[in-house]
Protein backbone atom coordinates (compact mmCIF):
# COMPACT_ATOMS: atom_id res chain seq x y z
CA UNK A 1 0.00 0.00 0.00
CA UNK A 2 1.28 3.49 -0.84
CA UNK A 3 0.05 6.79 0.55
CA UNK A 4 0.73 10.20 -1.02
CA UNK A 5 1.98 12.88 1.39
CA UNK A 6 3.59 16.31 1.26
CA UNK A 7 6.54 17.72 3.12
CA UNK A 8 9.90 19.44 2.93
CA UNK A 9 13.38 18.05 2.30
CA UNK A 10 15.14 18.66 5.63
CA UNK A 11 18.43 16.85 4.92
CA UNK A 12 20.25 15.54 1.87
CA UNK A 13 23.81 14.28 1.56
CA UNK A 14 24.57 14.24 -2.16
CA UNK A 15 27.81 12.26 -1.73
CA UNK A 16 25.94 9.22 -0.34
CA UNK A 17 22.54 9.94 -1.92
CA UNK A 18 20.57 9.78 1.33
CA UNK A 19 18.16 12.31 2.75
CA UNK A 20 15.17 12.99 4.95
CA UNK A 21 11.78 14.50 4.26
CA UNK A 22 9.75 15.93 7.12
CA UNK A 23 6.00 15.75 6.47
CA UNK A 24 3.46 18.35 7.58
CA UNK A 25 2.67 16.31 10.73
CA UNK A 26 6.36 16.33 11.76
CA UNK A 27 7.12 12.70 10.84
CA UNK A 28 10.53 12.11 9.26
CA UNK A 29 10.88 9.79 6.27
CA UNK A 30 14.26 8.70 4.88
CA UNK A 31 14.87 8.41 1.15
CA UNK A 32 17.54 7.43 -1.36
CA UNK A 33 18.29 9.63 -4.37
CA UNK A 34 16.99 7.00 -6.82
CA UNK A 35 13.48 7.85 -5.54
CA UNK A 36 13.62 11.41 -6.95
CA UNK A 37 11.07 11.18 -9.76
CA UNK A 38 12.73 13.53 -12.26
CA UNK A 39 15.84 11.32 -12.38
CA UNK A 40 18.20 14.10 -11.27
CA UNK A 41 19.52 12.24 -8.18
CA UNK A 42 19.88 15.59 -6.40
CA UNK A 43 17.46 17.82 -4.46
CA UNK A 44 17.97 20.95 -2.38
CA UNK A 45 17.23 21.12 1.34
CA UNK A 46 14.10 23.24 1.81
CA UNK A 47 12.37 21.98 -1.34
CA UNK A 48 8.63 21.38 -0.90
CA UNK A 49 7.77 17.93 -2.24
CA UNK A 50 4.99 15.41 -2.71
CA UNK A 51 5.94 11.79 -2.16
CA UNK A 52 4.53 8.34 -1.63
CA UNK A 53 5.11 6.33 1.51
CA UNK A 54 6.43 2.89 0.76
CA UNK A 55 6.88 0.11 3.32
CA UNK A 56 10.50 -1.02 2.98
CA UNK A 57 12.70 -3.04 5.32
CA UNK A 58 10.22 -2.78 8.20
CA UNK A 59 9.75 1.01 8.02
CA UNK A 60 8.18 3.61 5.78
CA UNK A 61 10.40 5.45 3.32
CA UNK A 62 9.68 8.28 0.90
CA UNK A 63 9.35 7.15 -2.71
CA UNK A 64 8.50 8.77 -6.07
CA UNK A 65 9.52 12.21 -4.77
CA UNK A 66 8.13 15.10 -6.84
CA UNK A 67 8.85 18.81 -6.39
Amino acid sequence: MTTTSTGTVTAFDESVGLGTITSADGAEHPFHCIEIADGSRSISVGTAVAFDLLAKFGRYEAARIRS
